[in-house]
């Protein structure tokens, strides 16, 4: 959620921030509830100031024979008007809230305007593989080592699933044992959430309610969602919700966390060819990182999560690049992105298989998570970053594309080895 002190003090510059992510804006109606807000609030606490004065003074009357029947009319309509002061005020906050949670983050100053066309490319690693054969695409690599059944995906549970066979069972287990045990060595803890989660960890995600209706709901109905439960469509929706209404002690931070989990998303696979196999499905394996910060802590935990999620590719020898996106390709609730794009070589383009993310306070505010500063001693909003590390779903077809032989074997990568026993190849 937007700060809204930031809204009362310059709402033009917060304004032409949101336009550079495609959002226009028009603060005024905000701008006018918060004025009558404020008014309303001294008014009742005027009046409350005064029944209290009053209430007090009652009982020295009494005892001095004075008359105070005219007093108590007064304050029963002093009370209405207090009783009918509150409920303005909460109409006035309802409006207030409802404006503010559907606005997206403020994206940092630095991002430019626009959507991918607008994206940079920061960093290309490696070079891009080039074959002496008739290279073949992952589907009928992976369909022809039997790494990846899709025809009993589909009739298991419809288009855009798949069903890891053999190897390819243990290729994705060997690619999951080593993210997990790289954060493992870098001091990250590591969490198993809940995979069913209630409305409020989308809504302080920042995922709700605009995209309510892109996630699997388990409990409930369109009418009432917020009693409902909905499968996770990345463990970032538990993990940055963890500490939800709690004042974290400074000396904590940053917490480092990672998490393994399915993903469920509505997407759906597409006919197109970049969008085969297991490129878009409605299940994949995600390891996910998130560091809960300082202010001061956040870039550098953002160069950090950028590192980690770069090395992990680097480290399985895949040609891939960095780009810093635009403010418009960046999600709703995030002020800043950088994607790690692998290079799948029968599509003759790259696909991300990480995005690193800043929040900054956007997140904390809507989930009220904060820290206690040390400088001032009051409560102040947590920095959320998050960062895959990694999706299994496309660094898979990437190694047994990049990887694939003349034979139609594939070479296992270096650093995947020592999980899978010491197999070299998969022929």
């Amino acid at each position: 959620m937007l700060d809204q002190n930031a809204i009362r003090s310059n709402p033009e510059a917060v304004a032409a921030a949101l336009a550079k992510k495609g959002c226009i804006v028009d603060f005024k109606p905000f701008l006018e509830w918060d004025a009558e807000k404020k008014a309303l609030l001294h008014e009742i606490e005027a009046k409350k100031a005064q029944r209290n004065k009053v209430s007090s003074e009652i009982p020295k009357l009494k005892k001095a024979g004075q008359p105070v029947d005219g007093i108590f009319a007064e304050m029963r309509a002093l009370g209405d008007e207090i009783t009918a002061g509150d409920a303005k005020i909460n109409e006035l906050n309802e409006k207030i809230y409802n404006f503010l949670i559907v606005l997206p983050n403020i994206p940092d100053d630095d991002l430019l305007p626009g959507e991918k066309e607008n994206n940079q490319v920061i960093r290309v690693v490696g070079e891009q593989p080039k074959f002496d054969f008739a290279a073949k695409n992952h589907v009928d690599l992976c369909t022809s080592l039997g790494l990846i059944d899709y025809e009993r995906g589909v009739k298991l549970s419809g288009n855009g699933y798949w069903v890891y066979r053999g190897m390819g069972s243990r290729l994705e287990w060997a690619l999951l044992n080593y993210f997990v045990s790289t954060h493992l060595a870098d001091g990250y803890e590591f969490i198993l959430p809940p995979h069913q989660l209630g409305y409020n960890c989308g809504l302080g995600a920042g995922q709700f309610p605009k995209f309510a209706d892109e996630v699997y709901w388990l409990e409930g109905d369109t009418d009432d969602r917020k009693k409902g439960l909905f499968m996770l469509p990345t463990a970032e929706t538990a993990l940055v919700n963890l500490y939800r209404d709690e004042i974290i002690d400074e000396k904590l931070l940053p917490l480092k966390l990672f998490a393994y989990t399915p993903c469920y998303r509505k997407e759906a696979g597409s006919a197109r060819a970049e969008e085969r196999g297991m490129i878009r499905g409605h299940q994949f394996d995600k390891v996910e990182m998130v560091q809960i910060t300082t202010p001061a802590q956040s870039k550098a935990a953002f160069e950090e999560l950028v590192c980690k999620a770069s090395s992990l590719v680097e480290k399985l020898g895949l040609h891939f690049r960095v780009s810093k996106l635009a403010a418009g390709d960046c999600s709703a609730s995030m002020a800043r992105t950088y994607d790690i794009e692998v290079w799948i070589p029968s599509m003759g383009i790259y696909k991300e298989v990480s995005s690193v993310s800043n929040a900054n306070a956007y997140q904390a505010r809507r989930n009220n998570t904060r820290y206690r500063d040390s400088a001032t001693g009051k409560p102040a909003f947590v920095h959320t970053l998050n960062g895959s590390g990694l999706a299994t779903s496309r660094i898979l077809p990437a190694i047994v594309e990049q990887y694939q032989n003349a034979d139609g074997s594939v070479t296992v990568p270096e650093v995947l080895r020592p999980f899978l026993g010491g197999i070299d190849k998969i022929q």
